[in-house]
């Protein structure tokens, strides 16, 4: 096992990371820009090493610096949280170069990933089910109309290297599709340094829906159940929940064994999760992100199994704890991402926090790296504190969650604690009866009745 783990990133999946490594034994180091100098993450490390300036493309994605601080402080290896460099297989590829254990997956599976339309065209060797599309990158207007045609409208155009909705934008018609493809294609090279552009059917009312898996190096995979992640604004998930209210417990294992599957063709390692689009009883592959994801709480709270802790165990070459086999799914879990906010409009709100009062109980878990006089910075994502909460039944989970809102207490700053309050109570939710498109409808609502 590993004696010193460098943590690569800040904030509550920081701190997240340092307590799976001190249950384990494991000392940490904790990089931070100067903007984060007091932050919870930097102050219960072990170490810690300033990479730059508030800026993250100086601190965090300073790869020079964090490799710097890794060998200079005596780590053996360095675990990259979500985001920042953590599915940047450039970066992985240095961190094993410099004789350090990347944990997470190869930087082989990071690039094929990365990539979407290599991604998709993996998908379909494996055996995953895809939206139908084009086969790969779609070089012209005259190419995405012969392929739309062929598929039916409506389409959708995305960015090959993209992600978080940039580059991809709906054509309802020939005649949307040359603008929508010349907008995509400028700002996929804008966003991602990459203009080429593929094309998939455009699906009207589908869920997102997630599977988690886990894979060792020694051959053993297995998938966690699913992440329902369909509540989204602009392309970002708001609200996720486990088990999805959409799935039968057939469909549930169906496609938990198509993904288990698929991963042991591809030889793939570590944590990994495999996004679909499903609708009428069909899943369809979208995209698979190599790496923890933020929402991965609930699948924890409905394993009982700690996912830092077995991506630690699998980068130091141990077996997989858990069997397919002997895996249970336990009651039901919902996360909600608390962002400094503004409720309504959604403009940041960075700032010092005048008062910090997370809510407790039984099966409430908070995600955090807040404190009473925390500085909130404005230099990154305003995601401030994570709230999951797990029941019996997703009934007794939605009680359980009213109750924690109304006590969580943050002072000083705007909060989305209220759209969530708001969100919860709504019928369709409560309900299980809503699609990806469903909140920003929601949102809209709330704006009219202002």
């Amino acid at each position: 096992m590993f004696d010193k783990v460098l943590i690569a990133n800040r904030g509550e999946i920081a701190l997240r990371i340092h307590r799976a490594c001190r249950e384990m034994g494991i000392k940490t180091v904790a990089v931070h820009s100067t903007a984060d100098a007091a932050a919870m993450h930097v102050r219960l490390a072990d170490e810690s090493v300033c990479v730059g300036p508030p800026a993250a493309r100086d601190s965090y994605l300073n790869k020079a610096a964090i490799l710097t601080a890794a060998m200079v402080t005596g780590a053996d290896a360095i675990h990259p949280g979500y985001g920042f460099l953590s599915e940047n297989a450039d970066f992985a590829e240095m961190v094993e170069d410099h004789d350090l254990a990347f944990i997470g997956p190869s930087p082989e599976h990071i690039r094929m990933m990365g990539d979407k339309v290599r991604a998709k065209q993996a998908a379909r060797e494996s055996g995953l089910p895809c939206v139908p599309g084009s086969d790969g990158a779609v070089e012209s207007e005259a190419e995405a109309e012969k392929v739309a045609a062929e598929m039916g409208y409506p389409v959708l155009i995305k960015a090959s290297a993209g992600g978080g909705g940039r580059g991809m934008k709906v054509a309802t018609s020939r005649e949307d599709l040359g603008e929508a493809f010349r907008t995509a294609r400028a700002e996929a090279a804008a966003a991602f340094g990459n203009p080429e552009v593929y094309i998939e059917k455009y699906l009207t009312r589908p869920r997102h829906i997630e599977i988690q898996v886990l894979a060792d190096n020694h051959g053993n995979v297995v998938h966690l159940g699913e992440r329902d992640c369909s509540l989204q604004r602009k392309h970002q998930k708001v609200l996720e929940e486990a088990p999805s209210p959409a799935l039968n417990a057939t469909q549930r294992a169906e496609i938990g064994e198509v993904v288990r599957a698929a991963m042991s063709r591809i030889g793939y390692r570590n944590a990994g999760t495999i996004e679909f689009l499903f609708e009428d009883g069909k899943f369809y592959f979208i995209e698979m992100n190599t790496r923890l994801q933020v929402e991965h709480p609930v699948t924890e709270m409905i394993t009982g199994i700690d996912l830092v802790r077995e991506q630690i165990r699998i980068a130091a070459g141990a077996p997989l704890d858990v069997t397919q086999d002997n895996l249970r799914i336990m009651g039901h879990a919902i996360e909600c991402r608390i962002n400094a906010e503004d409720p309504r409009t959604f403009v940041p709100s960075p700032g010092r926090i005048a008062g910090f009062h997370t809510p407790g109980g039984l099966g409430v878990r908070v995600d955090s790296g807040l404190y009473d006089g925390a500085i909130i910075p404005p230099h990154y994502d305003s995601m401030i504190a994570k709230l999951i909460v797990h029941g019996r039944t997703r009934n007794e989970c939605l009680m359980r969650l009213r109750r924690a809102l109304g006590e969580f207490v943050v002072e000083g700053v705007k909060t989305t604690i209220p759209l969530h309050e708001q969100l919860i109570a709504n019928p369709d939710f409560v309900n299980g009866d809503y699609d990806i498109r469903w909140l920003e409808g929601f949102v809209d609502t709330l704006c009219d009745d202002d």
